[in-house]
């Protein structure tokens, strides 16, 4: 790699910079902004500044990165497909579904290699649950739980929650869309789900425009039962999946890389790496997409996926009960 892009100049793209310099130190690295605004403090890990997509063809990039809010990812992407040049969209692919289409349809109509970043599939945890469950450790699937929580003024405590991208529903804000790793991976582990019931609140604690909390109803092809809860209240970190089985369960936690398989009398943990990187998701995932560039056998998330998991949120936000001020 030569030469590579990050638009956008939030928080994600400041890892993803730091990342490309560290995985390919004589690139030049453009740092594009998404909205036009010049920064007023010097831009990390960043060679060049552009104000502009148009600006950036010109130099014409081995790769670029999308770390816009997602309501520009449309707009962002898809002139760099149609000049061929290979993108990495982070999630999710856009905040809607004719834009996730659109998106969809460029990279379909000019090829240009195209991931999404769901980095939970990076995981080491994630590898082995998937193996796990392809093998039938514990049997036929009758039940899967899936959970995450962050308290959002947490997050970014420099920031103003409120003023955040999470917080805005014209940027791609609110649970469902943030917190989208969790559709994209139970998705990836139990195939397509078929939405049954969802309710969304939005609480007084963080008085949003959008759901700080999601809870979803869903099943698979199999008839396996999919809940899945999303929040931006839980004070302490949370983030687990559980899935229940005819010989068996697997109790699965992301956040210490973890995975315990409990049946009748016994309980063992068959895979635990809690001491690994974090940051290793990330770096995996870019050397994962330059083999994708290349033609190499690769595991990138594929835009269909994505897009996907937008048509899932789409139903949800079209259907689901929806309350406000709750505690």
């Amino acid at each position: 790699m030569n030469k590579v892009a990050v638009i956008g100049l939030g928080n994600i793209s400041k890892r993803h910079r730091a990342n490309i310099k560290r995985l390919y130190p004589e690139a030049i690295v453009f740092a594009v902004s998404a909205s036009g605004r010049q920064p007023c403090e010097p831009i990390e890990n960043a060679d060049e500044f552009l104000s502009s997509i148009d600006e950036l063809l010109q130099y014409k990039p081995d790769m670029a990165i999308v770390a816009s809010p997602a309501t520009f990812h449309a707009q962002h992407a898809i002139p760099l497909l149609k000049n061929e040049i290979p993108v990495l969209i982070e999630k999710p692919l856009s905040g809607c579904e004719w834009e996730a289409a659109s998106i969809l349809a460029a990279e379909k109509q000019y090829k240009t290699p195209a991931t999404v970043g769901y980095c939970l599939r990076y995981l080491p945890s994630s590898q082995y649950i998937k193996l796990l469950l392809e093998d039938n450790l514990i049997g036929e699937i009758y039940n899967a739980f899936v959970e995450v929580g962050q308290y959002l003024p947490d997050w970014r405590p420099s920031q103003n929650y409120r003023e955040s991208v999470s917080a805005s529903a014209q940027l791609g804000g609110g649970v469902l869309l943030e917190l989208s790793h969790e559709l994209d991976y139970i998705q990836w582990l139990l195939g397509p789900l078929q939405y049954q019931h969802a309710i969304l609140r939005s609480s007084k604690d963080l008085q949003l425009p959008v759901e700080d909390s999601a809870d979803i109803l869903a099943l698979n092809v199999r008839g396996t039962v999919v809940s899945v809860h999303l929040d931006f209240l839980q004070r302490k970190v949370h983030r687990k999946c559980r899935f229940i089985g005819s010989e068996g369960s697997l109790e699965w936690d992301l956040l210490r890389n973890e995975i315990t398989f409990s049946t009748k009398g016994s309980e063992r943990q068959v895979f635990s790496q809690p001491e690994w990187d974090k940051n290793q998701m990330y770096l995996d995932m870019l050397q994962d997409f330059e083999g994708l560039i290349n033609g190499k056998p690769n595991s990138c998330v594929t835009l269909d996926e994505a897009q996907r998991t937008v048509s899932l949120i789409t139903k949800i936000k079209s259907s689901a009960l929806t309350t406000k001020g709750l505690q």
